[in-house]
């Protein structure tokens, strides 16, 4: 096991405990990378002013530069630093925090839900997106074609993807940025969460369109993860059935969360939490290590629904910490409420992770279609992850 190949390990966080008793910055040689372990580094290299989340030669993955998944990613919020992520930041933070609960509520329960595999790949992948989608304003049928469009979109951001992943995803956002200029063309959109943003954004339309694919694309597999991440821990601790699931997903965010480390780069020598790195550099920060830190929670291995005081950097800290916590955790605590409702049995159910460099989101197949091998399901559109999405 590395600090990358951990992300997807059955049980990284022995591993992650050795790491942080070797000290909080350390450099790995086989990685050529450094690796923030403790919560004290975690947080000092997440607040540093010197740790970008894109190398200044590269600010575009050169898989993506040429086409129109390239020009979204150049304008995200996530993948900038300074007035390009302040701004963007500042107008869909306030709306986001401001989502009605019963509305969400209302359009996940209005959902088909099916109770096998395929039924739970939808709840925790495309519901939670067209979801979103609705809330801005998009109709049903068009929110689910949202959703589909976001999911090929999302594929091509891992540097695992390949040319046929890459082809998809600028084709995708193409159609995404045609579907979000005609819905901001329509004068009668009722949408308290499209016209928070819009009223509060300073940018051009161009910059805004492609924060909210941005919006999307977050939404497909930051409520994934959460919502499988959950179902893995009632499968394991059946006994916490029948509690609170909000209270649920709140200690599963931080105990086993499913962006386990992001990635910065050092744009100019600096010393980090006593630790002196060089311009260039690239530090893997293990977000889910310093979620089980001792000095950041008390009884850290524990799983305790009514933790008092929990700190987490499941969902990044400082200038870059996500915007959307709080509509994320109120999307996928109503899918696995009606997920519970609908009675899965998760016992009848076999499970993987996707493979991935930095998340750790489950995969459920039904025991009965567990003859595919695992070389066809990577062959899925949604088998990789969005790897170059920061925290």
């Amino acid at each position: 096991m590395d600090p990358i190949t951990a992300a997807t390990h059955a049980d990284p966080y022995p591993y992650y405990e050795k790491l942080r008793a070797e000290g909080g910055l350390t450099f790995h040689p086989e990685l050529k990378l450094w690796v923030a372990s403790t919560a004290s580094a975690v947080c000092a290299v997440l607040a540093h002013a010197d740790c970008r989340v894109r190398p200044a030669q590269e600010p575009v993955p050169k898989a993506l530069a040429e086409g129109m998944a390239g020009k979204v990613f150049a304008q995200l919020m996530r993948m900038n630093d300074g007035e390009s992520q302040r701004c963007p930041r500042s107008a869909f933070e306030p709306p986001l925090l401001l989502i009605d609960q019963d509305e969400v509520r209302a359009r996940v329960s209005a959902r088909l839900l099916n109770t096998d595999a395929d039924g739970l790949y939808n709840a925790m992948f495309r519901g939670p997106v067209s979801v979103v989608a609705a809330l801005l304003g998009f109709s049903p049928a068009q929110s689910r074609a949202i959703s589909a469009l976001t999911a090929d979109f999302a594929a091509c951001l891992s540097p695992l993807s390949n040319d046929v992943q890459l082809t998809a995803a600028h084709a995708a956002a193409e159609q995404l940025r045609g579907q979000f200029i005609e819905l901001l063309a329509e004068p009668g959109v009722s949408s308290a969460l499209l016209a928070g943003i819009r009223q509060r954004f300073e940018g051009d339309q161009e910059n805004l369109i492609a924060n909210l694919i941005g919006l999307c694309s977050q939404t497909f597999e930051a409520c994934a993860g959460l919502i499988g991440n959950a179902l893995l821990t009632l499968h394991r601790q059946p006994e916490l059935r029948g509690e609170s699931v909000e209270a649920l997903l709140s200690e599963v965010q931080r105990f086993d969360p499913s962006i386990q480390n992001t990635r910065r780069f050092v744009a100019a020598s600096c010393e980090i939490d006593g630790v002196r790195v060089e311009a260039g550099a690239v530090i893997l920060v293990l977000l889910a290590s310093a979620n089980r830190d001792p000095a950041l929670n008390d009884n850290p291995d524990q799983f305790l629904l009514e933790r008092p005081n929990r700190r987490s950097f499941s969902f990044g800290s400082g200038r870059h910490q996500c915007p959307g916590q709080a509509a994320a955790m109120s999307i996928a605590s109503a899918t696995v409420r009606e997920i519970l409702a609908h009675g899965i049995e998760l016992e009848r159910l076999n499970w993987h992770y996707r493979p991935s460099l930095n998340g750790r989101i489950p995969l459920f197949s039904d025991v009965v279609a567990c003859r595919s091998s695992y070389r066809d399901l990577l062959t899925l559109p949604f088998a990789k992850s969005t790897s170059y999405w920061p925290r």
